[in-house]
């Protein structure tokens, strides 16, 4: 198992914690294992002043018999020397730790100097200062040369020396700590391609083996060119690693790669500005970066995202990448506020393909002089009808009328169907069992849903006026209610036959708002004091009120939303609580896999348009079944609370309530995908029910946030000229009932070169695109598999780009990663450990079955912050600076939390406050009114409203964050040493987790060492 080792598994003696993060405390003392047994230690610290060169890699027939040396000098300047590629030139530059800046002169940058790798740090040599750091320069004379000029006093390893058959192929080695293996002497490979995108090069000096120790030095100007990850991380206090963020082999976390600094940098370049998306345009801003799309004949990285924006023309080519080929699809999206997307009527806009069925779009070449177009996703030609002809003009045959019609100069417009159908209804299912009954908390929520009802009517005007609403109550029967304007108040119908629904009426089910709502508050008033005909005990099966929802919007021939208010206890199906080893066997498909009346259900309510949405306000996590299958199959989300009794479940259930009847959605929907006839749609994954044809998805409901990957492969090689195009149709219904077909069109250039390929593949996407492939195939494959197997694919990956990307010879020492998947491998490690592959001990069932569903439904933006949360710190004064911008972020991991300050930490789902046990007292006072630390509230809290700059500040800051996050949240107080430091541990995702899961300097460096290890 890659994440929690066993008790044969040696252990360092400086890690008394081992027991505490998932490393058995039982194995036997003693230095670890060398996993690389080429090297004998790894350094990268300078030698002395005087020779001021860098030694490489010695070969060692013994390294494991010796200890890996830490990172830890006392006088030593620890740096990572990075090589950026673009498009046209390359740059390197260094960029020195988090606590010490430093560059050097640009008198080096006329001549070459060796990069800075890992290097053999000799007794008794003193470090070089700041200012000796080599700075490669792009205009060197030796630029691309595969061997460079070395100092005549350097030694190197042996590039091409003989390899032994057991020294050519060597297994990639999951991610175990101190397993021991036979000693080799291997071989340093020579790497072919030109262009380093991005290296980072390790190091460690002797330190003694007892405790690991983290000096830096201090704080220095440099020239212009000087780089500074996180200038808020330098103007901290430096202080001791804490041990689970310490690497086992030495490594400064400080020094690997961050995320945080990839997105401000991102944020830096785009923020506010604008992005012009058109045919083969270059890589667009992250998807953590607001800025303005500029549609220019391709569709909004908002609604399309290409997991690379350069396609292999060949398919051995994309094979040896090792990377997916595919695109993550938002067909909702929002678009910008400022340019709303254009509608064309079906009757005038010009035809689609007719032999595949492909929208119009500028990716259609057209011929004879406009007559005939040429579809690129079938290859065919299709004549065009004599009401649409228009000639063309110019070399490159666009008509005339290109400007004047959306479908052939936009990359996302939407069609206006001329037929039109049933409205949307709006039905609420309200439970009035005993236990219901005698909860207390019937007659909070049915207030509030006489109040949002109201309020819609009042505010929205004729936008929910005419919106039919209907109304029944449940317990072992079905009460539906005649809200007829016509009759007096309204009758209740009760259907005690339940297995077979026949409706006794329709007419008086569903009335428009404007009509009902004094019958619906007449009914609301009498619900809390309804008299339960059983004592609940036996429980009310949720798909009875599922039934009874469909089979009225059945009667009716209308989609809509289902709301359902459930609190009676759920089905038994056998399930315990206690659930890690069940799901650390062979056997996860009975717990992720919904059963088969669940399916056929939810199938039901696809064909109708029905989106279920259930509240479930007894919360009953232990034993029962979980009831979220339909309602995420259909669309809508399961929100579970604790008997609403206080405040912040109540705010809560408001928000929910309210986003999900303001949400704009659309009903019976159906995806279809369209790629270049040289390729195709091999797999389609996220919250749906799958069908025959990954090329064609329905779903009942669907929103802005609902985001699907798809996965592409070859059919044959593609055209270099042509690229490749990529086109998702959605057709739904509007809540008025209008029939609408939206249409993005994404065209991406293709490349015979790899480099290129690697050039334009962006971290989060990819993170988009694994998590949503993997949470779908957890429904049929064991986890630990689905783990090696997702750690196997980067390390290849990272092991193809080594190869074939790099320029001259690179030190089997150093680190190197395409430029724009920097972020990849600490990405890729955070979903390893989540709660879903890699359960912990104190989460249920229902948590994992709940966030699983929560992330199949995300967009990239909130999959990238919920695997890697913002760390923001928060203003002592209001004088401080404080705000949610992705540049104040600090890195998620124990070390950026200092005793005398406050963080709040942001994802999707989770919003925690941590106070340090120093922060002063006078900040206690003005956030919290209480000047004691020791009796501060901790857990689920509200902020009190005080009357002062930092609380009005803070208070705006997380209304903010809400704001953003898909669901409501309750904020969290952790105060530091307290006990439920624990729900902070599980997002400091850096840091060895909880559950077991690796750290992120551990991980990265056995995707290094494996990567390398494929090459030997």
């Amino acid at each position: 198992m890659m994440d929690v080792p066993t008790a044969n598994q040696s252990q360092t003696p400086c890690q008394p914690w081992a027991g505490q993060n998932g490393w058995s405390p039982a194995s036997p003392q003693g230095p670890p294992c060398n996993p690389l047994p080429s090297f004998q230690h790894l350094s990268l610290s300078s030698p002395s002043d005087q020779r001021p060169g860098y030694e490489q890699l010695q070969v060692s027939n013994h390294g494991f018999q010796s200890e890996l040396a830490t990172f830890s000098s006392r006088n030593s300047t620890q740096q990572i020397t990075l090589y950026a590629n673009n498009a046209d030139h390359s740059v390197q530059r260094v960029i020195p730790d988090a606590h010490a800046s430093s560059m050097v002169p640009s008198a080096s940058q006329g001549r070459y100097i060796p990069p800075c790798s890992l290097t053999l740090m000799k007794e008794g040599t003193q470090p070089c200062k700041p200012q000796q750091m080599p700075f490669y320069s792009p205009h060197s004379p030796y630029q691309g040369i595969s061997s460079p000029l070395q100092p005549p006093y350097t030694h190197h390893c042996s590039l091409n020396g003989p390899q032994s058959p057991q020294q050519k192929h060597l297994p990639i080695s999951p991610l175990s700590f101190g397993v021991n293996q036979s000693p080799q002497c291997t071989t340093q490979p020579a790497f072919e391609r030109a262009n380093l995108e991005s290296s980072v090069g390790y190091a460690h000096n002797h330190a003694s083996p007892q405790q690991p120790q983290w000096t830096f030095t201090g704080n220095s100007r440099g020239t212009t060119n000087e780089s500074v990850p996180n200038a808020a991380a330098q103007d901290r206090n430096i202080t001791p690693q804490s041990p689970s963020s310490e690497s086992r082999y030495g490594l400064d976390p400080e020094l690997l790669p961050s995320v945080v600094k990839v997105i401000a940098d991102d944020s830096a370049e785009w923020e506010g500005k604008v992005f012009v998306s058109e045919p083969f345009s270059r890589l667009p801003p992250l998807a953590t970066t607001s800025c303005i799309i500029e549609d220019r004949g391709n569709a909004s990285p908002l609604a399309i995202r290409s997991a690379s924006y350069c396609v292999p023309c060949e398919a051995q080519t994309a094979l040896l990448s090792r990377l997916p080929l595919g695109a993550v699809v938002t067909p909702l999206a929002k678009q910008n506020a400022a340019e709303p997307l254009p509608v064309c009527s079906e009757p005038e806009c010009v035809s689609s393909c007719g032999s595949c069925g492909a929208s119009m779009c500028p990716a259609m070449g057209w011929q004879d002089c406009g007559q005939r177009f040429y579809c690129p996703f079938c290859g065919k030609l299709s004549e065009v009808p004599w009401q649409h002809y228009q000639p063309t003009k110019g070399v490159e045959g666009a008509r005339v009328d290109k400007d004047k019609r959306p479908e052939l100069s936009m990359g996302s417009y939407e069609i206006l169907n001329s037929q039109k159908g049933e409205p949307a209804a709006l039905l609420l299912a309200i439970d009035v069992s005993a236990s219901a009954v005698r909860g207390g908390h019937l007659e909070f929520a049915t207030q509030q849903l006489l109040t949002l009802l109201t309020l819609l009517k009042m505010e929205d005007g004729d936008a929910w006026s005419d919106v039919r609403v209907g109304l029944m109550t449940y317990d072992s029967k079905i009460h539906l209610y005649d809200l007829s304007p016509t009759l007096s108040r309204p009758h209740m119908l009760v259907i005690t036959e339940t297995e077979d629904l026949q409706l006794p009426v329709r007419e008086g089910l569903l009335v428009p708002l404007k009509d009902c709502i004094d019958s619906i508050e007449s009914v609301l008033q009498l619900v809390p004091q309804f008299s339960p005909e059983s004592d609940g005990s036996s429980g009310v099966p949720i798909e009875l009120p599922v039934k009874s929802g469909l089979a009225v919007l059945q009667a009716l021939s209308c989609p809509g939303k289902l709301l359902i208010f459930h609190t009676a206890p759920l089905t038994e199906m056998g399930l315990t609580n206690s659930s890690s080893g069940f799901f650390g066997s062979n056997q996860p498909k009975s717990i992720f896999q919904p059963s088969d009346p669940a399916i056929s259900l939810a199938k039901e309510c696809v064909s109708q348009g029905c989106g279920v949405s259930l509240f479930v306000l007894s919360q009953q996590d232990v034993g029962g079944a979980w009831p979220g299958h339909i309602p995420y199959l259909t669309g809508g989300a399961l929100y579970a609370y604790s008997h609403l009794q206080g405040e912040l479940d109540r705010e809560r259930f408001s928000t929910d309530l309210k986003r999900i009847l303001e949400t704009d959605t659309g009903y019976k929907a159906e995806l279809r995908i369209f790629v270049s006839k040289d390729m195709r749609v091999s797999g389609c994954y996220g919250l749906f029910i799958p069908g025959p044809s990954p090329t064609q998805v329905t779903m009942a409901t669907v929103d802005w946030r609902t985001t699907l990957a798809v996965e592409l492969a070859h059919t044959r090689a593609l055209d270099e000229t042509r690229g490749v195009a990529i086109q998702a149709v959605l057709s739904y219904s509007t809540r008025t009932g209008e029939r609408r077909a939206r249409v993005h069109t994404l065209t991406l250039r293709c490349s015979r070169h790899l480099q290129d390929t690697f050039r334009q593949y962006q971290a989060q996407t990819l993170l988009t695109f694994y998590s949503k492939k993997i949470y779908c195939t957890v429904l049929e494959r064991p986890l630990q598999e689905l783990r090696e197997e997702l750690q196997t694919e980067v390390t290849e990956a990272l092991a193809s780009y080594r190869k074939h990307c790099c320029s001259a010879s690179v030190s089997a020492g150093q680190l190197v990663l395409p430029q724009y998947l920097r972020a990849l491998p600490v990405y890729i490690n955070s979903l390893r450990k989540s709660e879903v592959l890699l359960p912990g001990l104190r989460s249920s069932i229902h948590q994992r079955l709940q966030q699983r569903c929560q992330v199949l439904g995300m967009d990239t933006c909130s999959i990238s912050t919920h695997f890697y949360p913002l760390l923001l710190p928060l203003p002592l004064s209001a004088n401080s600076s404080g705000s949610p911008n992705p540049e104040e972020a600090l890195r998620c991991c124990a070390a950026s939390l200092e005793p005398g300050c406050l963080y709040l930490i942001h994802a999707p789902l989770t919003l925690l406050l941590w106070v340090g046990d120093q922060v002063p007292a006078c900040t206690l006072v003005e956030l919290f009114n209480n000047n004691c630390f020791s009796s501060l509230p901790s857990g689920e809290t509200t902020l009190p409203v005080l009357d002062n700059p930092l609380s009005i500040r803070v208070r705006s800051l997380i209304s903010t964050l809400n704001s953003q996050a898909p669901f409501a949240r309750k904020l969290w107080v952790v105060k530091q040493g307290d006990t439920c430091e624990e729900a902070l541990q599980r997002h400091l995702v850096e840091d060895k987790s909880p559950n077991g899961g690796a750290s992120y300097a551990d991980f990265l460096y056995h995707l290094h060492v494996n990567s390398v290890r494929l090459l030997q």
